[in-house]
């Protein structure tokens, strides 16, 4: 099913007494319904109101207008690339066969510091808070569709892998699952570590320790290409700036580091399932199909 952008847009939150967006009358006498929300399908991309540095954009079913329902939230978050409509439409018919709202976040490069690219993947940066941004977009969606806020979904690869592994361990109450899809460098539940190798001062960091019994709770999938093997940017520099001690010790590749990440997870007791994907190497596409299979069946219980 190809994406589409519902051209029947209204006005903003209960659009009562309100313009829509084409600074029509209301009622517009172009044709416009009035709405509380952005229109169904695929949405453009839209600025979070409490902080316009940052963006999202949607895929709605087509369902959502006609029925009363509630729906489940995926959130789909992008690599260092920074595409997130190629995610957003990845789920697209996964959205209208499960009744999902799709929310795909763009945290953008060079905030603070011109060329920084990896910012969100440790969920905190100068000031900000990506965690707490994700959060905010959650929230914002919310208030315009009938969706789950208290648990989500969450799939990130690459660099969205590593915000979804950090993510987990700071809000494991907030997810319903989560699909860690080959982060480069992978945060491990260890308590004899400190942040971001392991989670021993992750009260520190972020005012809240790692909760074993809501992280046991919420079912993991990791995936990775049986090929992703390159480690050119997995290894990091002794010295470099995201270096520190134990950075590299989980694994020279990413297959290797998953292995790791799986096997730590699962020694708390946390429900794993690990895939390796066979003739893939470092790209997010073909793990969607084992992505959104597990998101169904965790859907389904």
């Amino acid at each position: 099913m190809s994406a589409r952008v519902d051209r029947n847009l209204g006005a903003a939150r209960f659009g009562t007494g309100r313009r829509c967006i084409f600074n029509c009358a209301t009622p517009c006498s172009a044709g416009c319904t009035p709405r509380a929300h952005l229109g169904v399908g695929a949405t453009s991309v839209y600025a979070l109101g409490s902080d316009q540095r940052f963006s999202y954009c949607l895929y709605v079913p087509e369902a959502h207008d006609r029925e009363d329902a509630t729906y489940p939230l995926v959130v789909a978050v992008h690599g260092t690339e920074r595409r997130p409509h190629t995610y957003r439409d990845a789920f697209a018919e996964f959205a209208e066969q499960h009744r999902c709202v799709v929310l795909a976040p763009l945290f953008p490069c060079g905030i603070h510091e011109r060329g920084e690219l990896h910012n969100y993947k440790f969920l905190a940066f100068h000031e900000i808070r990506y965690d707490e941004v994700l959060l905010a977009m959650v929230d914002e969606v919310a208030e315009m569709y009938r969706i789950e806020t208290e648990r989500f979904l969450l799939h990130g690869f690459s660099g969205g892998g590593q915000f979804a592994n950090r993510f987990l361990f700071v809000h494991p109450e907030r997810l319903r699952a989560v699909s860690i899809g080959a982060p480069g460098w992978p945060t491990l539940p260890d308590l004899g570590r400190e942040w971001w190798v392991g989670v021993r001062d992750l009260e520190r960091h972020f005012g809240r320790a790692l909760d074993l019994e809501a992280l046991r709770r919420v079912p993991v999938l990791i995936a990775v290409g049986a090929e992703d093997t390159d480690n050119w940017d997995v290894l990091l520099p002794e010295g470099s700036r995201y270096w520190m001690a134990g950075a590299n010790d989980c694994g020279a590749t990413r297959v290797e580091r998953m292995r790791t990440l799986r096997d730590a997870l699962r020694a708390h007791g946390v429900e794993v399932e690990h895939v390796e994907v066979p003739g893939v190497g470092h790209a997010g596409t073909p793990l969607f199909p084992a992505v959104q299979a597990f998101f169904a069946r965790v859907l389904a219980r």
